[in-house]
């Protein structure tokens, strides 16, 4: 397998980044960031969606969409970013960034369960293995907040396993639709997208107005430059350039990194049902893998 040495420095950015950005949102929404998550959503990827979309104006990039990359890109963008990453914000209230991460650790799996669904065939007995381990490993995870449940532990648990599935349908069809377009102008339009949903659905969550602080904005500010103009930009980058079963490997590299960061500079701790459900989640994702590589 030849793979392009300039998606594998797209896909490092992508490890790099995003592994930080579980951090952020819990610093932007959790305790004394003063976002609510949707508004925090949209102050993201509005902006980042107009500077991608300006800078492709200036290189001269096709900006018009067909009614077809139209459909496309807003219901990828909303899917990805609304589903995929809103949930995601709106766990980080309560929920420490290495189980935001060490749940959509499962993304590989959704994304090779999606794509022997679209292809019509039985998934291959190591897929299977894959999933079941996987999501055994989520639930030792999640030990810890079923055993004493609350809303909040119970409300995380469930948007932090609908987020991966979200995102990985939005990925899977990107991929399968491929555009015509610059991955600048995919991006932004998808950014654009899903920073529009998030506006449109944060009155009906009952936000209507932040106040955040330094660290809030800060936080923010991150998101914007490395998290959505960098990262994202990468990961399209990657998803063109390279199989998607390799792209989906930061789900290997991102709860690790995450999990350590956490540590190191929020004072997360690392239980051992963390540690445990972490191994059975990358188990999982690695037989999803092996299976991928073997078909």
């Amino acid at each position: 397998m030849n793979l392009s040495p300039t998606g594998l420095l797209h896909l490092l950015v992508v490890y790099i980044v995003w592994s930080s950005t579980y951090l952020a949102f819990r610093v932007g929404v959790g305790p004394g960031g003063g976002w609510e998550p949707f508004l925090m959503g949209a102050a993201r990827f509005i902006p980042a969606a107009l500077i991608l979309l300006g800078y492709a104006y200036a290189r001269r990039q096709r900006l018009w969409l067909s009614r077809e990359e139209f459909a496309t890109l807003s219901f990828t963008g909303v899917m990805m970013w609304v589903g995929g990453n809103g949930l995601i914000l709106i766990a980080a209230q309560y929920a420490p960034s290495n189980y935001q991460a060490l749940m959509i650790a499962a993304s590989p799996i959704w994304a090779n369960a999606f794509e022997a669904l679209l292809d019509r065939k039985r998934p291959a007995p190591l897929l299977i293995y894959g999933l079941l381990i996987g999501l055994v490993g989520i639930g030792v995870l999640s030990v810890p907040k079923l055993a004493q449940p609350t809303p909040t532990s119970l409300l995380s648990f469930f948007l932090l396993l609908v987020s991966p599935i979200c995102w990985s349908a939005g990925s899977v069809i990107t991929q399968r639709r491929p555009f015509v377009l610059d991955a600048v102008v995919v991006s932004g339009y998808q950014q654009l997208f899903g920073g529009i949903g998030f506006l449109l659905i944060a009155p009906l969550l009952g936000e209507h107005g932040s106040s955040p602080s330094l660290a809030g904005w800060g936080a923010l500010v991150y998101l914007i430059a490395a998290g959505s103009l960098l990262a994202y930009t990468s990961y399209i980058l990657a998803v063109r350039l390279l199989p998607l079963s390799i792209v989906m490997t930061y789900a290997y590299v991102n709860p690790v990194l995450t999990a350590f960061l956490g540590w190191l500079l929020l004072g997360e701790q690392l239980t051992g049902w963390t540690l445990a459900g972490a191994a059975l989640v990358l188990i999982g994702v690695a037989g999803v893998f092996q299976s991928r590589t073997k078909r």
